[in-house]
C-alpha cells in the first residue's frame, strides 16, 4: 500500500519503520529539507540513535509526495496540525485515509488532532486516531508494543488496524475516537505532574496516587465530552498514562521532574529540547473542563504551576486537604 508519514521526528519515523516492515511502499516528509537530506544520507534519526532506517524508505520535504497515496500519517507536533492538513487538502481524494499521532488539543479552539485535520481538509476523507502506549524509541527497536485505531467509521478503523499490525506492533480498532484522544492528550498533564512529584523528593505511593487520581479526572472529562468510561481503563487511557507517567523516555515527565527540583519553568521546557505537550495542553483541558463543568483539581494545580507561577509544594498540599470525599462518583451503592 502506497503511504506517506508527514513528520519525521521520533515517533513518525518509528511508525515509518513499522509500515516498512510490514512491506508498504512508505515515504518519510520533513519539514525541514536539511533533515530529510540527512536522513537519506545518514539513514540514521537522531532522535532514534543506534537505530537504522530501511534502505526501502524514501525521504522528502515535498508535500506534493502526499499524492496518489492510500493512507497518509500525520505525525507533525500538535501545533503543526493544522498548517500541515490545511497544505495537502488538495492532494486528497475521498477513497484516501488519513491516520493522527499526534498528541494534543489546540489551543484556542480546545479541538482535538483529529477535529482540526476533518476542518483543515474539509472532511474529504476519513481520519483515523492511533494512540497508546509507545515510546517511539522501543517502537523504533521492536519492542512488543500496543496501540489503538479509533474512528466511528468502522471499515476505516480496520484498515489502519490493518495495515499496522504485526507480531511486535499489535492494534486493536476502537469507534470512540474521542475518549481515545482525550486519553492520549490529558495524559501528558498528568505526566509532568508525576515528575514534579517525583522531583520534590515524593515516592512510589505518591506517583501511584497522582496517576490513579490523574486518570478518574481525565475520564470524568473524557465522559462529559462524549467518550465511553471503558475506554479510560485501556491502552488509550491507563496504557499511556502508566508508560508517560514513570519513565525518563517521556518529555512531560523529564520536565515535570525539574521543575520539582526548582528549576523554573521556561527553563525547565527549554531544557527538554523538544516539544512538551502537556505545557500546551493543560491550558485547553482547564478550558475544556470549565466549559463543560467538570472538576479537574489536579489539572487546575499543573496549570497554577505551569502559568501562573504557583509553587508545587504549596498546591501539592492544598490538593491533600482538600475535603474528604467518596472514591467514586456512584458514592454508597
Amino acid at each position: 500500500m502506497k503511504t506517506a508519514v508527514l513528520g519525521s521526528g521520533g515517533w513518525g519515523t518509528a511508525l515509518a519503520m513499522v509500515l516498512a516492515d510490514n512491506g508498504h511502499d512508505v515515504t518519510l516528509w520533513s519539514y525541514l529539507e536539511e533533515e530529510s537530506r540527512t536522513l537519506q544520507e545518514t539513514r540514521e534519526n537522531p532522535l532514534l540513535p543506534g537505530v537504522k532506517l530501511p534502505d526501502s524508505i524514501r525521504y522528502t520535504w515535498d508535500l506534493s509526495c502526499v499524492r496518489g497515496c492510500q493512507v497518509v500519517v500525520m505525525a507533525t507536533p500538535s501545533f503543526g496540525v493544522r498548517s500541515t492538513a490545511s497544505q495537502i487538502k488538495a492532494f486528497l481524494t475521498p477513497d484516501m485515509t488519513l491516520v493522527s499521532v499526534s498528541k494534543g488539543i489546540e489551543k484556542g479552539t480546545s479541538l482535538r488532532m483529529t477535529q482540526i485535520i476533518q476542518e483543515a481538509t474539509g472532511g474529504i476523507c476519513p481520519v483515523v486516531a492511533l494512540s497508546g502506549p509507545s515510546h517511539a524509541e522501543e517502537v523504533a527497536r521492536g519492542a512488543p508494543t500496543a496501540v489503538v485505531s479509533a474512528c466511528p467509521d468502522r471499515a476505516a478503523a480496520e484498515r489502519v488496524q490493518d495495515l499496522f499490525l504485526n507480531e511486535r506492533f499489535r492494534v486493536y480498532s476502537s469507534s470512540d475516537v474521542i475518549g481515545v484522544e482525550l486519553g492520549g492528550a490529558l495524559k501528558n498533564i498528568m505526566a509532568l505532574c508525576s515528575g514534579c512529584v517525583t522531583g520534590m523528593g515524593c515516592g512510589d505511593n505518591t506517583k501511584a496516587m497522582l496517576m490513579t487520581r490523574g486518570l478518574t479526572e481525565i475520564a470524568r472529562l473524557g465522559v462529559a465530552l462524549g467518550g465511553t468510561k471503558d475506554t479510560f481503563a485501556g491502552l488509550a487511557g491507563m496504557g499511556d498514562l502508566i508508560v508517560t507517567c514513570t519513565s525518563m523516555n517521556s518529555r512531560n515527565y523529564r520536565a515535570g521532574l525539574l521543575i520539582g527540583q526548582g528549576v523554573p519553568v521556561p527553563e525547565a521546557v527549554k531544557k527538554i529540547g523538544a516539544v512538551v505537550e502537556g505545557y500546551y495542553a493543560v491550558d485547553s483541558a482547564r478550558e475544556l473542563a470549565q466549559r463543560a463543568g467538570v472538576e479537574m483539581p489536579i489539572t487546575q494545580a499543573a496549570y497554577q504551576v505551569l502559568y501562573e507561577g504557583g509553587d508545587p509544594q504549596t498546591l501539592f498540599q492544598q490538593l491533600m486537604r482538600r475535603e474528604k470525599r467518596h472514591e467514586t462518583e456512584e458514592g454508597w451503592l
